[in-house]
């Protein structure tokens, strides 16, 4: 496993880490015992960085995390939460007001059972009013930053316009970190038009989704997901192809996506320990970058075509 800082944090985080999306049944129905093996596979396995939310299984998610970290060391792991979304009973809420934000952080560390959080993040501000995430809620999280109930703090969003505009509009030094995802994959490399400027304002960045939600697999993309049917098509036959190359499009979505130093971590996520062994052992073996070249030649002009973040 390979480590790398994210930007001035100190955080010295491994290449691929642990998103606890899964964990929430996001996806699909979780067994509980499973799921905690898998925190426990990944934290043995070398991976020091793990990322939830509220959000993901409206809590559930969380409090499923707090019960595999109960036995494991705190200083094994540097732990990124979120606030601004939420949910109950199937239903998404949003909140991006200071007085939510700082309720949320002390929340969280109950669910999760620390009392400290090494990075918290406005979460999937493009649901937000960016006015709003530079005026109330980046300064509240500072003012927890400040009095040491966390350590860090980040912006996440999909699209990475936004991401930009706010760190634009807030003193330096207040957004140390970014969350994107679905743009550092075999079929979408958009994030590397904007490490430049990341790097320039001392900001780390956090890639997430190396698999795509699932165009990048064997299991076949969700019903749910919002990418267009030629892009789905695309990858598809990507998939084709590696299978009849003997090599699995999982594994060489995973190397590729934690393959570049300046991108600090990529989070993955899976309740299952034996597909975090797996993805723990495609990190050390040397990528294909032939077969990255054939993907990328089918997929083609699909090429950087994303979707509205929902």
């Amino acid at each position: 496993m390979k480590y790398n800082k994210i930007g001035k944090t100190g955080m010295v985080v491994s290449s691929l880490s642990f998103g606890a999306s899964s964990l929430g049944g996001v996806f699909r129905d979780i067994n509980q015992a499973s799921a905690i093996k898998a925190v426990e596979t990944a934290i043995e396995g070398g991976m020091n960085f793990i990322d939830v939310s509220p959000y993901y299984g409206h809590y559930k998610a969380e409090t499923v995390l707090g019960k595999a970290l109960k036995g494991i060391d705190r200083s094994k792991y540097y732990l990124s939460t979120k606030v601004g979304r939420y949910g109950k009973d199937g239903v998404n809420t949003w909140d991006y007001s200071a007085k939510r934000a700082t309720e949320s952080v002390f929340e969280s560390m109950e669910r999760i059972g620390v009392d400290y959080i090494d990075l918290i993040n406005v979460h999937d501000i493009e649901f937000a009013d960016l006015n709003q995430v530079v005026n109330e809620t980046l300064p509240a999280l500072v003012e927890l930053r400040e009095k040491g109930v966390v350590g860090h703090v980040g912006i996440t969003d999909l699209q990475l316009e936004n991401l930009k505009w706010v760190i634009d509009c807030v003193p330096e030094g207040t957004v140390e970190s970014v969350l994107n995802f679905c743009h550092y994959t075999l079929n979408d490399d958009k994030l590397l038009d904007f490490l430049d400027y990341f790097e320039q304002h001392g900001i780390g960045v956090i890639n997430a989704s190396p698999l795509s939600m699932g165009l990048l697999s064997n299991r076949g993309v969700p019903d749910w997901h919002p990418a267009p049917k030629s892009l789905v098509d695309a990858c598809r036959k990507a998939v084709e192809h590696c299978n009849a190359k003997g090599y699995p499009i999982e594994k060489l979505a995973i190397q590729f996506s934690t393959g570049n130093p300046r991108i600090a971590t990529t989070l993955f996520s899976s309740a299952n320990p034996d597909n975090v062994a797996n993805n723990i052992a495609f990190v050390d073996e040397p990528i294909d970058m032939t077969l990255v070249e054939e993907v990328r030649d089918i997929i083609g002009n699909q090429q950087r075509v994303s979707w509205a973040n929902s």
